[in-house]
């Protein structure tokens, strides 16, 4: 069996939470990641994704609810995009961080070394949504609309504001194509790190001109940081 007493203190992330759990073991739960109770056979309560599967539903739901209602004159392609931007894994994920939700995670030994990877973001990402889903169970809808509006208040003005929901791709590209006359082509520069956690580097090239360059952990990712870069030095917005 597990020693109880060597588990982080939950009742401490609660607080952080804002949340008075009436069964703290929801919230254990939430941060218990399959790999640990691969490594911890007298576990005797489950890994945190059935949890993740609730939370984000009801994550989608607030936040379609609040976008809707915030942004009364935008259509229904704008909010879309404000939605994905707002439950994107990199955002979810740094959301998490700042909670400290990294000093409560439930992981085998190999992943709690992982700190920095792709996959500690994603690990990262799925709790905040398992922690929704106790949340949700605990305190009922009305608990978990209330501290996800607490989240997306703190999140909106910079994914919003910040242009961080538009596709920077698309948008320079119509841009250069009409300004310049001429259509954007990436190639990538360079790749780092093992093929799980690959860090590559874009190059945003007008012609045979480099214009920008990005990183990211996938093709695509890079790419889209390289046409930030891009329309921020051009000044196109």
């Amino acid at each position: 069996m597990i020693n109880t007493s060597e588990l982080p203190n939950f009742s401490k992330l609660a607080e952080k939470l804002g949340i008075q759990f009436a069964d703290l073991k929801l919230l254990r739960q939430a941060l218990t990641h399959r790999s640990y109770l691969n490594e911890n056979r007298g576990v005797d309560w489950q890994h945190n994704e059935r949890l993740e599967f609730l939370g984000d539903a009801v994550l989608e739901l607030v936040s379609t609810d609040y976008l809707y209602h915030r942004y009364p004159d935008k259509t229904e392609g704008n909010l879309t995009a404000y939605r994905a931007a707002l439950v994107n894994t990199d955002i979810i994920a740094q959301a998490a961080e700042d909670l400290g939700i990294n000093d409560y995670l439930l992981l085998s030994r190999g992943e709690a070394k992982d700190t920095e990877s792709r996959a500690r973001r994603a690990i990262l990402a799925n709790t905040f949504e398992s922690i929704i889903g106790a949340i949700y169970l605990d305190q009922q809808f009305a608990g978990a609309e209330k501290f996800i509006k607490k989240y997306l208040d703190g999140q909106v003005e910079m994914v919003v504001g910040g242009g961080l929901w538009q596709d920077a791709k698309s948008l320079f590209q119509e841009k250069a194509q009409a300004k310049l006359d001429i259509t954007p082509s990436y190639s990538v520069i360079k790749e780092v790190g093992p093929d799980h956690d690959k860090l590559f580097t874009v190059g945003l090239y007008l012609g045979t001109e480099l214009e920008a360059t990005g990183e990211g952990h996938s093709k695509q990712e890079a790419e889209q940081a390289a046409a930030r870069v891009g329309l921020a030095g051009r000044q196109w917005d």
